[in-house]
């Protein structure tokens, strides 16, 4: 669960501080306090003066909500509905494919769109297309094999 170059030799079950849950996950502590604002099911303990603990259902939801957003190029919103959705990161692009079909079809280009028209449709309806781009990435390398 420790992201990569972890100096914190804790147990998995500790609960931590949020200087220490920043270091492990890799990210400054600002963006621990922001996520916060933006992920509902993001909620570690608080006791006096506002000091946070992070349990270890919280690390393993930070270091989900981290590889989404920094590893998968997902963004927050994309994130949100992965997570609001009930997914993991695995299957993000599913969320995003799943969204894609539910527009409605006035949302659409009626004439067969070309690659930056089919973006520009995607990015317009708020639509993250990095998960799309991965898809694609993988279809190429098995098409290649």
């Amino acid at each position: 669960m420790a992201h990569q170059g972890s100096n914190i030799e804790k147990s998995d079950r500790a609960f931590r501080t949020i200087s220490e849950a920043a270091e492990v996950i890799g990210v400054p502590q600002h963006v621990l306090r922001f996520w916060e604002t933006r992920f509902t099911q993001l909620q570690p303990l608080k006791r006096g003066g506002n000091r946070r603990y992070y349990r270890p259902t919280d690390m393993a939801l930070l270091e989900t909500i981290r590889a989404m957003l920094h590893d998968e190029g997902l963004t927050i919103r994309g994130a949100q509905l992965a997570l609001a959705n009930g997914k993991d990161r695995a299957r993000a692009s599913d969320t995003v494919l799943a969204t894609v079909a539910a527009l409605p079809i006035a949302a659409l280009p009626v004439h067969a769109p070309t690659p930056p028209t089919l973006v520009h449709t995607l990015l317009t309806a708020g639509i993250d297309i990095a998960p799309l781009r991965d898809i694609r990435d993988r279809l190429r390398l098995a098409l290649a094999a």
